[in-house]
């Protein structure tokens, strides 16, 4: 039974020749044939990533040939002028890149009614260049003297040490007599906890060489102190003093004593020949008092002890103000000389006719630098025009036909920023590629000889990269620097003295992968030469991973060159990126742009670079080839 069911299996109705009837023949292929190079760009393109990458770096490149070369921006003469002007894309007031800054809790002038800046600028050009400005509606209590401040007390403090006498007392003398009606009013403040501290006592008295008059014992009794000083001569047996008024604390060996004084005025009949040094003695404002007594005049007192102020009321305001109006808005009066007028008169900018005047003045051209003559002056003798006072743009005076506009803004210098930062990264560009093609071509020769040949040719590379490779790159580049200068030849040499060890040792780690493979194998049975073997055979199919690591290579001798700029040791004679960004770090919390921007174009560099290695690895794999 069971070799009957095996003969059914095995019968020839079971099998069907599919092909018995038709034609079997060769079919043409449907795929074009390609090379190598032409394969490798398609897998390259369809690397979505490395082609915005490419993309980028060629934006980039493209940027740092041409910006230093088309660009007018100043980036060679120091310009203090045009230092730290804002990014400025769009106008002003749009909010965004638009060339102004923010300010918060900047003191607020009061008296001119805007934020207390420099005195570079006057009051009209900050007005002019404010885009929005808030006063905090309630004023700031400190405790310190400020110009911009109003009220509070003085404070007069004195030390632990018992045998110290702490006094606040006027530095000039002057006359008081009993003829007139002199008076002295002393306004005191009864506050504890100043400084955490305490009240102590105090005496008032009115000082004539050894003589003291009495005006108020030592005492705990801080209400307003009114004394007729005329009387208390007359009480004291005199007609006459050239004395000073004068504050004593008592020290105590608890601590820190002080009194508080609102105001401290001296006065006299109107008869009375020193009313006015009296009143400039006088102090009604304590914030007034602190801020001139550091002046050698008769507003000044002096103090053995500690001499401050509390409570002075001071005003807080934010503000957005426009860089470039501030800086190339409507100039002050400038003084201008006849041959510069003359200059623009035969330029036909503008005419005029000093037998006029001013009037005669008429501007032809935006060339111009000035729009209107306020004033001038004539020589004695000749008659002839020596100079004129005009008012004009600023930006007109420093070479501009129209007010600028700076992408990234200026550093302290007034350089361009975008200028300055594409012409260092062209330096430093050249500099990566010039070391990058060295260290691979001689990386890639070493790397090769060293993994094809092996056994002791091997050993003894290994160990002359090895002890190359053992000295830090900073001591190598140091040492040439300090013997041969920051110039660009010294960084090339500097860079490829050990930038080569690592492509050589990717090639030799490839070589070791490869040189045993059959093709190989077969190549040499075959009875090719080593020249042969390695560049024919073994170094294309290893390209694809040494070459990401190479292209690394130009980014990386950029940030080796930042980084010795942070030494001091960066390129001189020439724009460096490394030494810009090194010159920016110090304003990174002031001026951040000056650091942020460049670092973009930095990063932006660093990532196209790597994604554009990644492709290229890719690309150039011979294993990889007809591959989707």
């Amino acid at each position: 039974m069971a070799d009957t069911e095996k003969e059914r299996v095995f019968q020839e109705d079971d099998f069907v020749l599919i092909q018995e009837n038709k034609r079997v023949t060769d079919t043409k292929l449907e795929t074009k044939p390609t090379t190598f190079l032409k394969d490798a760009l398609r897998r390259f393109r369809k690397n979505k990533a490395s082609v915005a990458g490419s993309y980028i770096l060629g934006i980039l490149i493209l940027l740092t040939i041409f910006v230093p070369m088309l660009s007018n921006a100043n980036i060679t003469t120091v310009r203090t002028v045009e230092a730290f002007l804002a990014p400025k894309l769009f106008e002003a007031g749009t909010g965004f890149w638009d060339g102004t800054r923010k300010y918060t809790r900047v003191v607020y002038d009061k008296e001119q009614e805007i934020p207390a800046l420099t005195e570079k600028y006057s009051a009209a050009a900050i007005k002019a260049a404010l885009v929005k400005i808030t006063v905090d509606p309630e004023p700031t209590k400190i405790d310190a003297a400020n110009p911009y401040g109003e009220g509070g007390v003085v404070v007069v403090a004195t030390d632990a040490a018992i045998d110290n006498k702490n006094a606040l007392l006027s530095s000039k003398t002057t006359v008081f007599d009993t003829s007139e009606d002199y008076k002295l009013d002393v306004v005191f403040k009864n506050e504890e906890g100043v400084s955490n501290s305490k009240l102590g006592e105090y005496a008032v008295y009115l000082k004539a060489g050894e003589d003291q008059i009495l005006l108020r014992d030592f005492s705990r009794d801080y209400s307003t102190l009114s004394v007729n000083l005329s009387e208390a001569l007359r009480s004291a047996g005199m007609d006459s003093v050239r004395g000073q008024v004068v504050f004593e604390v008592k020290s105590s060996a608890a601590g820190l004593q002080y009194i508080l004084i609102e105001s401290a005025v001296l006065s006299a009949d109107s008869s009375a020949s020193n009313v006015e040094e009296l009143a400039q003695i006088s102090f009604t404002d304590a914030t007034e008092f602190i801020n001139v007594s550091d002046i050698n005049n008769l507003s000044y007192w002096s103090c053995t002890g500690r001499k401050g102020i509390h409570d002075s009321l001071i005003y807080y305001c934010d503000y957005v103000l426009d860089t470039y109006a501030l800086v190339y808005g409507d100039a002050d009066l400038v003084t201008y000389s006849a041959s510069e007028l003359n200059s623009w008169i035969e330029a036909g900018y503008c005419t005029y006719d000093y037998k006029v005047g001013p009037e005669s003045f008429v501007k032809l051209t935006d060339d111009c630098p000035i729009d209107e003559v306020e004033d001038q002056a004539i020589m004695g003798i000749t008659k002839k025009l020596s100079s004129i006072t005009a008012r004009g743009w600023g930006y007109h005076k420093l070479g501009y036909d129209k007010m600028p506009k700076f992408l990234f803004g200026t550093d302290m210098s007034g350089f361009d920023l975008f200028k300055r930062a594409f012409a260092g990264l062209r330096t430093s560009l050249i500099l990566g590629l010039c070391t990058a093609a060295f260290c691979f071509s001689f990386g890639l020769v070493w790397g090769s000889v060293s993994g094809y040949f092996g056994g002791n040719v091997d050993i003894w590379m290994e160990r002359f990269c090895e002890i190359l490779g053992g000295v830090p790159w900073i001591v190598v580049m140091t040492i040439c620097i300090l013997h041969l200068g920051n110039n660009f030849f010294t960084f090339v040499l500097a860079l490829c003295m050990t930038g080569w060890i690592g492509t050589a040792a990717g090639t030799r780690t490839q070589f070791y992968r490869f040189k045993g493979r059959e093709y190989v194998l077969a190549s040499r049975t075959l009875g090719s030469s080593d020249k042969r073997l390695i560049f024919k055979h073994i170094l294309p199919n290893s390209l694809g991973t040494i070459v990401t690591s190479s292209v690394l290579m130009i980014p990386s001798s950029i940030y080796s060159e930042a980084t010795l700029a942070y030494l001091n040791l960066g390129l001189q004679g020439r724009q460096s990126f490394g030494v810009m960004m090194s010159n920016n770090q110090p304003y990174l919390a002031v001026y951040p742009n000056l650091v942020i921007f460049p670092a973009v174009v930095m990063a932006l560099m660093m990532i196209s670079f790597n994604l554009f290695g990644n492709g290229l690895r890719d690309a150039i794999n011979p294993t990889l080839k007809g591959s989707e």
